[in-house]
């Protein structure tokens, strides 16, 4: 079997709809599960209503909703008729009553729990799912609408839960049975506690999802389909000229994907390196174009891809009690760890140590406590600048050229995995982009 999902602008409209259960028909001899994220923009309106509900602006709130109603009612009328239109417009008013009564709940009260967010922030990918399901109906499809809340199992750490893998690989091996000439459709971004209460997994989710149900079921492959031509040698958007990457391996994709490739989540990856299965990154609006397959392993080295990734802080912490001191840098992560605070990058001297962290909110948190340890210095308007390549920069050749190509930019802080895949420089936020360019050109010559 085969696991495709399709992101946002995929199922963006009645034509992408169209598109996207075409590809699906190419591979109906492969037991396809669709799994879909929300309609494009529909996830970010869902989080607007629970802000303007909770603050109880109740005309704007209810606007919205409306406004939400009639963009998937009119996707419905424009790709269903008949018996099977009043099935899914049934199953459509089903989730629409919960998401009003929730929205109204929360401008009676006057807030907006995590539990009530992720209730009505997880919707979107009900309402996209029950579409394509009907659609599939009106073609004469065999289609089979999976609830994703039955089988991805999770804390209840709400906004990001953390699934767990033991009952969901279970009740998926259990509950789920693909076959060739049926099309399965599910959610991904969505599941539940052990209680049965709505969970979402934080933006992306939807990859993490397709991966986790590819992984339980053996897939031969998941498909993410996007709306890009697979994996590109940098953002596009900074670098017209960036090229598509014929296969990548996973721990290329994962770096990308964690320090600013915004194709793939980089939860994406782990369920699938744990079975071995190759997931392919493609385009829907280009489905003809090969795009990217993500190995376990793949045999090229040197440079491959370079990300940007923006508002990073550095905290610095100096203290001479570092200096032959076993255990100091442990209190130090501790504090990270009790904030629940990720550190992306790591420089060490004796007697300092600087960590680069996402947002200067974060950065806040942590201060007053490392401050107990040693003397704290922060910068803000920072970014990193990431480049990927396997086996590629313990070369001083190819690191003489990247400091070359940045010429007088400064660089804060220098880190090089000892896994040899990934150097990354900690720099100006305003200088990224053009870093992104000159980097670019001097390895891939465009």
């Amino acid at each position: 079997m085969i696991v495709l999902k399709f992101g946002g602008t995929s199922v963006q409209d009645s034509a992408s709809q169209n598109q996207a259960l075409a590809i699906v028909a190419r591979v109906l001899d492969k037991a396809p599960l669709v799994v879909s994220s929300a309609m494009s923009g529909v996830t970010n309106d869902l989080i607007r209503l629970t802000e303007l509900a909770s603050s109880g602006q109740e005309a704007a709130a209810m606007d919205l909703l409306e406004k939400l109603k009639a963009r998937h009612t009119n996707v419905l009328l424009e790709q269903t008729e008949g018996e099977i239109r009043n099935r899914t417009q049934q199953l459509l008013e089903d989730v629409w009553q919960e998401v009003g009564s929730l929205t109204r709940g929360m401008i009676l009260l006057g807030e907006c729990s995590p539990r009530v967010y992720d209730a009505v922030v997880g919707s979107g990918e009900l309402l996209s799912t029950r579409l394509l399901w009907g659609r599939c109906c009106q073609l004469g499809y065999e289609a089979e609408l999976l609830d994703a809340r039955h089988f991805i199992v999770t804390d209840d750490h709400f906004n990001e839960a953390a699934v767990l893998f033991g009952p969901t690989n279970e009740k998926i091996a259990r509950g789920i049975h693909a076959r060739p000439g049926r099309i399965l459709i599910t959610q991904g971004f969505i599941g539940s506690t052990t209680d049965g209460v709505m969970t979402i997994l934080g933006r992306g989710g939807s990859d993490y999802s397709a991966s986790i149900f590819g992984s339980a079921l053996g897939a031969e492959a998941v498909e993410i389909w996007t709306d890009v031509d697979g994996i590109l040698t940098t953002d596009p958007r900074i670098v017209p000229q960036a090229r598509t990457i014929p296969e990548i391996s996973y721990a290329e994709a994962a770096e990308l994907s964690y320090f600013g490739a915004k194709v793939i989540h980089p939860a994406t990856i782990q369920p699938a390196v744990d079975k071995k299965i190759p997931v392919w990154v493609k385009n829907t609006k280009n489905p003809d174009h090969p795009g990217t397959v993500i190995l376990p392993e793949t045999p090229h080295r040197g440079p491959r891809a370079f990300a940007i990734k923006k508002n990073a802080v550095i905290i610095s912490v100096t203290s001479s009690r570092m200096l032959n001191a076993h255990g100091f840098m442990a209190r130090i992560f501790d504090i990270f760890r009790n904030h629940r605070i990720a550190v992306d990058l790591v420089a060490t001297s004796e007697v300092s140590v600087s960590v680069s962290v996402d947002r200067k909110e974060e950065a806040r948190q942590v201060i007053e406590d490392l401050e107990r340890l040693g003397n704290v210095n922060v910068q803000s308007d920072a970014g990193i600048l990431c480049l990927v390549g396997p086996r590629a920069w313990t070369c001083g050749r190819e690191l003489g050229r990247v400091f070359q190509a940045l010429g007088e930019m400064t660089v804060h802080l220098v880190s090089l995995g000892a896994s040899e895949t990934n150097l990354s420089l900690v720099m100006n936020e305003s200088d990224l982009a053009e870093a992104l360019r000159r980097v670019h050109r001097e390895f891939f010559g465009v």
